[in-house]
């Protein structure tokens, strides 16, 4: 348990220190964020409403489809797994260090965004925030299973990158953080609803989620927990 929580840390440090995860989990959700937001509020002051959801949905999924694989791709693609093996340290504490790591880091940079959206944009606080809070840690989670499972399944770094790209850009297209969903044709409103984002936004919008509400988050966060599961032990036969 300790060295796991050295591990813990030492990977906290090293992604601070990492240019590729400070640009993927805090400066282009955050500038995107400031920029965006200034105009969404001016075009439509009703915008206020929803911009900390939106962009917060925003950053969560750009750090966890397009960041996380990348680092888990480093791990795994490398002889860091040989030295896992040799070590006989489990493979799975890899993706555990990553995902915790990246959480802390997501979950602090949505802070950022639910404290300054007040102030510089007059953006509405959510009623309930132990509920909100509970919203955006289920959110996180699942988009780091979507974006962990993408980071053992693609080995190659460039393929990753267009099959992360294909993830990302529907989250952002097709889920109503850009525009309402109802403006989208019946199809591409369907295919939306397999994206965690989807889910993501429309239960930090809610005052209090229900258990249906949330089923979906807990199905992907299932469904992506197996497929790394067997990645895992495909990695280690491997």
């Amino acid at each position: 348990m300790k060295a796991f929580i050295y591990q813990f840390r030492l990977q906290w440090v090293l992604d601070l220190r990492n240019r590729g995860v400070l640009l993927t989990y805090y400066i282009i959700p955050l500038v995107f964020f400031a920029f965006m937001g200034g105009i969404f509020t001016t075009i439509n002051p009703l915008a206020k409403e929803t911009i900390i959801p939106s962009m917060i949905v925003f950053g969560v999924t750009m750090g966890a489809v397009l960041g996380t694989p990348t680092q888990i791709v480093g791990l795994y693609g490398s002889e860091i797994k040989k030295s896992y093996l040799a070590g006989d340290i489990p493979l799975w504490t890899g993706v555990m260090i990553f995902c915790l790591s990246a959480l802390g880091h997501l979950f602090l940079m949505s802070m950022i965004i639910l404290m300054v959206a007040p102030l510089i944009f007059n953006a509405t606080l959510p009623t309930h925030l132990p509920s909100f809070m509970l919203s955006l840690i289920l959110f996180i989670l699942a988009t780091l299973g979507v974006g962990s499972a993408l980071g053992l399944f693609v080995k190659n770094s460039t393929r990753l990158t267009m099959i992360s790209q294909l993830v990302f850009l529907p989250s952002v297209m097709l889920t109503g953080i850009m525009f309402p969903v109802t403006m989208l044709p019946n199809a591409l409103a369907q295919i939306g609803k397999i994206l965690p984002a989807t889910w993501g936004f429309y239960n930090l919008c809610l005052n209090t989620p229900t258990f249906q509400s949330i089923l979906p988050l807990l199905i992907i966060i299932g469904v992506t927990s197996l497929i790394i599961i067997d990645q895992l032990r495909r990695s280690e036969i491997n």
